[in-house]
């Protein structure tokens, strides 16, 4: 309360939370902007009951994909190419690796290059969708005539300015509001779908449930939901720290404990990137499924949907598979041992027991798969919650217990928090003079 009191008597932080909501209501205005020549209800019809892929980018997008709008993309293009662009930093494009040594220059330079393959991408996946879209009812178009590549290509146009506008306004949260904007605006689409998640829960569950039964399933999904908030809240927080020293210190008692240097370990260093890659490859062939009916009833349909399909037995243990594998692989792109090696030495920093050099890497790379392996097992857990809980109660599609929305909420909601209890209480360096 004290921090919430102190909110309100900073302004300049007033500002900053008023001009990111205002950026809020601008975002959302625009998830109701239907694209043009296009009739967006027979696309909100296609989406009704839909799980799955297509079911977690609409709801990133706070339902603009449903309503087929100018931002029906968000910005996942951005996110996707920000990914392949820290992978190919990793000595596979020597450039880009020299431009992530380079400073503020440099990522700058990182920067432009990761806009342009992001719109790249937007371009090529409107067109791909609307195209699909087209495969499975052609009713989709309001224009009067047959559509041609150039329609195609003019409604890729505009899908993709409409992601340029997205990042555009997350630079605005970024620069004038209280930061971290691609994020933001990722975290108001899901939150802007919770309000009618529950109030659909409620309508059918409560006010036209069938009995005691209904009630049952509708306080359990409440009190499951709360209970992964708040574990999916403490793991997110939760790191094991490395205890250093200096040997330009004296190891006096008032350098030890608490107060002492340590290097902090998340416990879920990844993120949510190992469940996104995860359903991104599981989607090539579900997407391939929902766009192409006659592909569904042929027997190749039949194998891609029994094996790519996470809600099936053989589906569900290559999704598995592919949370475990890419969590250690994205940890140790995250965290690299031989730079906190190096970096220890050039500070006259060691890791009290352990000598300083290949030692001090090799006890940070056990470490860190220790950590890992617990932290994988966390990310399978959340990403398997809302399969079973729609397997065992029944529950329909637009219901999500926990997942990957969940994990990203939580995420930008303890870093958002952080940040604003640094710009409420100011930065202390009383430490630096004792």
């Amino acid at each position: 309360m004290e921090t919430i009191k102190a909110v309100f008597k900073n302004k300049s932080l007033m500002k900053k939370i008023l001009f990111t909501l205002a950026v809020f209501l601008v975002y959302r205005a625009a998830t109701y902007i239907t694209m043009p020549l296009i009739n967006p209800a027979q696309i909100t019809q296609f989406f009704e009951g839909q799980g799955g892929f297509l079911g977690i980018m609409d709801a990133f997008t706070g339902s603009a994909l449903s309503n087929y709008s100018i931002i029906a993309l968000g910005i996942g293009p951005y996110i996707t190419a920000s990914i392949v662009i820290q992978l190919l930093q990793m000595d596979i494009v020597p450039i880009l690796k020299e431009w992530s040594q380079e400073g503020d220059t440099g990522k700058q330079k990182i920067n432009q290059v990761t806009r342009y393959l992001a719109l790249s991408l937007a371009f090529i996946q409107a067109l791909g969708m609307t195209y699909g879209f087209a495969l499975t009812n052609d009713a989709i178009f309001d224009i009067g005539v047959e559509p041609t590549f150039l329609t195609y290509t003019y409604l890729a146009l505009i899908m993709t300015a409409g992601t340029a506008f997205l990042l555009w306004l997350a630079d605005q949260i970024t620069l004038k509001g209280i930061g971290n904007g691609t994020s933001m605006i990722i975290v108001a689409g899901i939150i802007a779908g919770l309000p009618g998640m529950f109030t659909s829960l409620t309508n059918e569950y409560v006010i036209d449930g069938s009995g005691f039964g209904s009630y049952a399933i509708f306080a359990t999904v409440v009190l499951m939901f709360i209970l992964i908030l708040v574990g999916v809240t403490y793991m997110q927080s939760a790191n094991r720290k490395i205890p250093i020293q200096y040997s330009n210190r004296p190891s006096s008692a008032k350098f030890k404990g608490k107060s002492g240097s340590n290097i902090p370990l998340k416990i879920n260093s990844a993120g949510v990137i190992p469940v996104i890659f995860a359903v991104t490859i599981l989607s090539v062939p579900q997407t391939m499924l929902n766009f192409i009916p006659q592909l569904s009833n042929s027997t190749l349909g039949l194998w891609l949907n029994e094996m790519f399909n996470y809600q099936r037995p053989l589906g569900y243990v290559v999704y598995a598979s592919l949370i475990l594998v890419f969590t250690f692989f994205y940890s140790f792109v995250q965290i690299n041992p031989d730079k906190i090696s190096n970096n220890l030495q050039k500070q006259n920093a060691f890791i009290p027991g352990v000598r300083p050099g290949v030692e001090t890497e090799n006890y940070i790379s056990k470490l860190l798969f220790r950590i890992t392996i617990i932290g994988a097992l966390y990310l399978l857990v959340v990403a398997s919650i809302p399969i079973f809980t729609a397997i065992i109660f029944g529950l329909p599609a637009y219901i999500q217990v926990g997942g990957t929305s969940l994990l990203i909420v939580v995420g930008v909601a303890i870093e958002t928090t952080k940040q604003i209890k640094t710009d409420v209480q100011g930065k202390s360096y009383s430490g630096f003079i004792r």
